[in-house]
């Protein structure tokens, strides 16, 4: 091309002989294009200064003109050659002064996270105790609004009326006593939406409330004011009535409807094949999965990932005994293929002759593991035996001791720990589940089993099999890393074959949702007649 070319400023100060040429005509509309984005840039920034428009920042223009900058003519020259200026474009990057680290983001974005849980966390409990106050409250207003407001214009208060305060005093108590059983209880769980019935009845709440409120404003405190102070607290009356039924429908909907068992619900665990069913009520999916949870800490063992890496192993160990040649590679000759070939139907053969023997590999695999899962657990066994011994031994001689040479519990687990430490610790190797016991919950575990007098087998419950998730510390429950996962609204009530996940850190539990089907009894009577028999017996008998 024999047009003029122009320079970018980074180009014509960095590289003024070399490159002058290709960062010319073409790159400057897409200088001018990208200049107004400069400003905002997480962490890196592109800028970008065209030659028409320098920049205060810029160590080339210094507000004097460009050699070789183009007129107007030329600009206009320019908007009619093609758009392929992305490989020639000169881009000037630095750290914009605006700009953060990864870790102020992930720090920003962890505490707006955490002020949005605690904020869905209260918020429940925040709206709940509004309610509650304004359906205390009210009905008292109600009775103390006209003896403050106007007195004087008042009826006397027969005895019927006062025994409507009687009667009111006492329903506002029991309705006080209910709201803080049903309602004021500690959170189990933070549920990922709100729960349905709730906020029916919360709604329902407030609507009777300010039905009420406009109902009193407009009949009682209208200029007339209402002089019939019976009527008035027959009226509280009425809506401290209409509270407690209100309180009823939440007993219905929110504890009795879930107790019938309506669903059998399959629960897998992804990682070990784990199962346990359970037989649920009426239920969102949301709620069902709340009480999955709560079943699975009391009923699953411990998950021990250390279990799985058996398997891994042996399949890494599979298939790193196989190996692949590509005997149609470019450039290889025909005698190397034939050699090849000879030499991948051998390995082929060796790995075949290997798949038919890995069956035998697993068994004695396991026949060793299991052998050697006995040996260390008789060791065990016998070590705490001993060391209960000496205990039940030493007691005996405390007896007849000073008082000042008597050891407490605490001094005699740490005395007798020592001599089963090591068994225990070697079987909790073999088994794979020396993670899961410190040296700390063992002491106090043996401390506990010596107060209560138990034996050596009950002591070694705890470690001969795995227990439940909650044996374990708080460490081990990873009660706030589940994660619900439905193609159906988490509000939405189970059904038939309802399927949801629920999904932790190394493995996921599995639901499956069955219809409990409906039995029918049928009845069928038996003639108490037909049970009886005769015994006929012979008169002659041998003697």
């Amino acid at each position: 091309m024999d047009t003029e070319s122009t320079h970018s400023g980074y180009s014509y100060h960095s590289s003024r002989s070399g490159r002058s040429n290709r960062h010319g005509d073409r790159s400057r509309e897409r200088h001018k294009a990208s200049s107004s984005k400069d400003s905002s840039r997480s962490e890196r920034s592109v800028v970008i200064n065209p030659p028409d428009t320098p920049s205060q920042e810029s160590p080339v223009h210094n507000g004097e003109p460009l050699p070789g900058e183009p007129t107007s003519a030329t600009e206009q020259g320019e908007e009619g050659q093609d758009d392929n200026w992305g490989e020639t474009t000169t881009a000037v990057t630095g750290t914009s002064e605006l700009s953060v680290s990864q870790e102020e983001v992930v720090g920003l974005g962890k505490g707006i996270q955490d002020r949005t849980q605690s904020f869905r966390r209260y918020l429940p409990l925040a709206v709940g105790l509004f309610v509650g106050l304004l359906v205390l409250a009210t009905p008292m207003l109600f009775l103390l609004l006209p003896v403050v407001m106007w007195p004087d214009r008042l009826q006397t208060c027969g005895a019927a009326c006062e025994g409507l305060f009687l009667s009111i005093s006492f329903k506002l108590l029991m309705l006080l006593v209910a709201i803080w059983a049903l309602f004021l209880r500690p959170g189990r769980a933070s549920l990922p939406r709100v729960c349905v019935y709730r906020a029916f009845l919360t709604t329902l709440t407030l609507l009777l409330t300010m039905s009420y409120w406009l109902f009193y404003g407009v009949r009682i405190l209208d200029p007339q004011q209402d002089e019939d102070y019976h009527g008035i607290v027959q009226f509280a009356v009425s809506l401290v009535d209409s509270q407690l039924f209100v309180h009823y429908l939440a007993v219905v909907l929110l504890q009795l409807r879930q107790l019938q068992p309506c669903y059998s619900v399959c629960v897998i665990r992804s990682t070990d094949g784990e199962t346990r069913h359970y037989n649920i009520g009426q239920l969102s999916i949301q709620r069902a999965a709340l009480s999955i949870l709560e079943y699975y800490y009391r009923d699953f063992p411990l998950h021990n990932p250390a279990l799985l890496s058996a398997s891994k192993h042996r399949a890494a160990k599979h298939l790193a005994g196989l190996k692949v040649y590509n005997v149609d590679a470019p450039g290889s000759t025909a005698g190397a293929q034939a050699g090849n070939g000879n030499q991948s139907r051998a390995m082929a053969t060796a790995a075949a002759k290997r798949k038919d023997s890995a069956h035998n590999e697993l068994y004695y695999e396991e026949a060793d593991y299991e052998r050697r899962v006995r040996k260390r657990r008789a060791r065990l066994v016998v070590a705490v035996e001993e060391a209960f011994t000496h205990v039940r031994r030493m007691k005996k001689e405390d007896e007849r001791a000073t008082p000042s040479d008597i050891m407490d519990v605490h001094e005699a687990a740490l005395a007798i720990f020592p001599s089963m430490a090591r068994a225990l610790q070697k079987y909790l190797r073999t088994t794979r589940r020396q993670h899961c016991h410190s040296m700390e919950s063992i002491q106090k575990h043996l401390g506990f089993c010596l107060i209560n007098n138990m034996s050596p087998k009950a002591f070694l419950e705890a470690y001969l099999a795995p227990g439940p998730t909650l044996q374990y510390g708080p460490e081990r429950w990873m009660a706030d890393q589940w994660t619900l996962i439905s193609e159906a609204s988490v509000t939405s009530g189970i059904k038939q074959g309802s399927e949801f996940l629920l999904r932790c850190l190394d493995f996921s539990l599995a639901i499956n949702v069955k219809s409990i089907p409906y039995i029918r009894l049928t009845e069928e009577y038996i003639d108490p007649k037909s049970h009886k028999f005769l015994l006929l017996l012979q008169s002659e008998t041998s003697v």
